[in-house]
């Protein structure tokens, strides 16, 4: 017979009752600690195959699908934002696809990430129960930056929470009269937008570029919103536990990120041959019908808007001269505006992939911080080999991190790109252009468009020709960088013009295309608004 010690046996019930659920409490969360799945995130761009593995990841370890695609989230156009089928649905469960209003244009990032997060919440919780992983699949960068981190500023307006990128991807809009306010800001001038944010945060309008109306607007709004400058509100969230220069904290600390990858060449000729398909599966019919329920009184109102909503989706636009010809129009001019279109949605898909891998590339590897989950490349260029070198890899990864083993496979490794400064601010004096950010800055001077002004202006120096600066040439070859903003005392330095030998030749891209440009006249950093 076992003897109850006389000290315990004299012990409050209560107390061994408190006792005996704290020991199972404890019990429970070393349990969860331990078989708790990581966060899965499948990132790459628009064709590699994303959904694809999603669905195999979820049927095989029981796991759900969250969307992270800014277009998806919208009733229609299932075709043009390549949304998976109801066939693909059937076979792994989807969240977060069709169901907002495609006249709706406030639907807002901070919406998007309050719906998500408690899903997310709820599929971790249940698993436990029931092992419901969940699964981000997105292509819709500054969606799935505001699930991993805490990078929204939260206003707390009345009737709800509400918030704003910080810079990296900020919203589209907000709640209760905010998307309105908003879109009333983005009506102004630039120069108008741009007076008034230096008014009431001139640390954010230095960082910012007279053009970039969004932006402004964003900062104009949180001000509004908070009476607090939008600049403070960033600096306090970077100096969070855990915070660094790009935003605050991770929010999950078991996240694994697979990165799916191709070759340029081969993931140009899929996007091709994607559209192609979308073509035959009766992209043009979607369109028009689209168009004549929802687009055509507004066109004649003149009320159209392709910046906001689903209607700003890659491929609408490309078709509007298309979906906009009138009827009696001959047939060889609709053909050839049909074709027009094509090939615009062929270079617009492009771009865009080339948009996301450069933004995965930056988040996560050449400017991360301390704070960024580790990312597994898959390579997808040949999808004949999906299993060998997508599939079972993935699977491999993810059964090694759920039984808390180290993967045989090896994350990337992270490449420091230095101090740069992606808020600076620079002139070209040469090209008349305003650029902010080092990284765009750098790429403007090995541009095309830089060094043929570089070419031309050594030309008429040559021959002694007068220089027009009205023409875009300036009295000095220089091209000068204004004071940073984060370093008000940096010193302006000259940047000496290239030598003959490092002309691009004629058929090199121009490397400040992967910046923005409005009006010809500026760039700044791809930060996807």
């Amino acid at each position: 017979m076992v003897t109850v010690p006389r000290a315990l046996s004299v012990l409050p019930r209560c107390l061994l009752a408190c006792s005996t659920m704290a020991a199972a409490a404890a019990v429970h969360h070393t349990l969860k600690q331990s078989v708790l799945p990581p966060l899965v995130v499948i990132l790459g761009a628009t064709g590699t195959g994303k959904s694809k593995l999603a669905i195999e990841i979820g049927r095989r370890l029981r796991g759900e699908i969250i969307s992270a695609d800014s277009m998806q989230v919208y009733k229609g156009l299932d075709i043009i934002t390549n949304k998976v089928t109801s066939e693909e649905q059937a076979l792994c469960k989807h969240h977060m696809i069709s169901f907002v209003d495609p006249l709706v244009t406030t639907y807002t990032i901070v919406d998007f990430r309050n719906k998500a997060l408690s899903l997310i919440s709820f599929k971790l919780g249940l698993y436990l129960e029931r092992e419901k992983m969940p699964i981000i699949v997105g292509g819709t960068n500054y969606y799935i930056e505001s699930l991993l981190w805490k990078v929204l500023i939260d206003t707390k307006q009345e009737g709800g929470s509400d918030g704003e990128g910080d810079g990296e991807g900020g919203g589209e809009g907000r709640r209760g009269d905010s998307p309105s306010r908003k879109a009333e800001l983005e009506k102004l001038d630039g120069q108008e937008l741009h007076r008034r944010l230096t008014e009431v945060d001139p640390e954010m309008a230095a960082m910012l570029h007279p053009h970039d109306k969004r932006k402004m607007a964003r900062s104009l709004q949180v001000f509004q919103d908070t009476g607090i400058p939008h600049s403070k509100l960033l600096k306090e969230q970077r100096k969070q536990a855990g915070g660094g220069g790009l935003g605050g904290p991770l929010r999950f600390h078991n996240s694994c990120i697979f990165w799916l990858h191709a070759d340029l060449e081969a993931l140009d000729e899929r996007l091709d041959k994607r559209v192609d398909e979308m073509l035959s599966a009766g992209l043009i019919e979607e369109l028009r019908e689209f168009h004549n329920r929802f687009n055509e009184q507004k066109i004649q109102n003149d009320s159209q808007d392709y910046q906001h909503g689903i209607f700003q989706s890659i491929g609408f636009k490309e078709f509007h001269e298309y979906l906009t010809v009138d009827c009696s129009a001959p047939e060889d001019s609709r053909e050839k505006l049909l074709r027009k279109g094509v090939e615009a949605l062929k270079q617009a898909t492009k771009r865009y992939a080339r948009k996301q891998n450069k933004w995965i590339r930056n988040r996560f590897l050449n400017r991360p911080g301390l704070n960024v989950p580790p990312v597994y490349r898959l390579d997808v260029s040949d999808v004949s080999h999906w299993d060998e070198t997508v599939l079972n890899p993935a699977m491999q990864i993810l059964l090694s991190l759920i039984k808390g083993q180290p993967p045989t496979a090896q994350p990337l490794r992270m490449t420091s790109e230095g101090n740069r400064n992606k808020r600076s601010r620079h002139t070209c004096d040469l090209c008349d252009k305003v650029i902010i950010g080092d990284m765009e800055w750098t790429a403007h001077l090995k541009s095309k468009n830089h060094l043929h002004h570089v070419k031309k202006k050594r030309k008429l120096e040559s021959t002694g020709a007068p220089q027009s600066k009205a023409g875009g040439w300036a009295p000095s070859p220089v091209c000068q960088p204004l004071e940073s903003p984060t370093a008000p005392q940096k010193e302006r330095t000259q940047l000496l013009l290239p030598s003959s030998s490092e002309m691009p030749s004629e058929t090199q891209q121009p490397v400040c295309g992967q910046g923005k440009r409005l009006g010809g006249d500026h760039i700044f950093g791809d930060t996807d608004m």
